[in-house]
């Protein structure tokens, strides 16, 4: 297992070999960034958006959370993280495009499937429960399609639903709204296979296809 002594042992490599390959890269870099993409994924560590998409550094505005979720826009008070990377990457980066990743075997989503966290303490699963009622209306949705939730088809369905989720509550933030709208952002939703690798990606029409190379339109 990976721990803190391997990930320096990691960087010293990078140091010696990415870092100097990539030197004229990183010295763009280093006065600001200009990604053309914003890409919301989950924190899952088997799931590294960069590697997938074999990106280089720079290329890609990542945020990672449980479930790859994003919050409908609201003004309360509280902490808005993703909201406001959401508000940087619109209204500042000027991202053209968002791609709201989920995977398989989301633990996230088969957490709010199950309510395997349903009136936990802090320290016990709270912070989790609270986070996935976010998809409240998805499990509702796939719980009345697969009666048996617990199946490996609703938890497909429900990782494609937290994405739906995701896409809908982005179209809440006016700023969002109005750079689509003016042509000038389109969202894209996907889902990641760790079992065998396979990006699906979401038509326009709500269903997932496996990618390929044209996998362009707006979602």
């Amino acid at each position: 297992m990976t721990d803190f002594s391997d990930l320096v042992d990691g960087y010293q490599r990078f140091r010696t070999s990415d870092w100097r390959r990539q030197r004229d890269r990183w010295a763009k870099l280093k006065d600001g960034q200009e990604p053309r993409v914003m890409v919301i994924a989950c924190s899952d560590s088997r799931v590294e958006p960069a590697q997938i998409f074999d990106t280089l550094p720079g290329e890609m505005f990542v945020v990672r959370n449980v479930a790859a979720l994003v919050p409908p826009c609201e003004l309360g008070g509280g902490y808005h993280g993703v909201s406001a990377a959401v508000e940087f990457a619109v209204t500042q980066l000027k991202v053209s495009e968002i791609v709201v990743l989920g995977h398989g075997s989301c633990g996230g989503c088969k957490a709010a499937l199950s309510g395997a966290f349903h009136d936990a303490e802090p320290g016990h699963g709270r912070f989790i429960a609270d986070w996935v009622n976010l998809l409240d209306d998805a499990r509702d949705k796939v719980r009345a399609d697969y009666p048996n939730a617990s199946g490996d088809e609703a938890g497909r369905a429900m990782e494609r639903e937290g994405v739906k989720t995701s896409i809908a509550n982005l179209r809440t933030f006016p700023f969002v709204r109005e750079a689509e709208a003016a042509g000038d952002l389109k969202i894209h939703g996907a889902v990641f296979s760790i079992r065998d690798g396979v990006l699906n990606v979401m038509a326009a029409d709500g269903e997932f296809q496996p990618a390929k190379a044209s996998d362009t339109a707006a979602t």
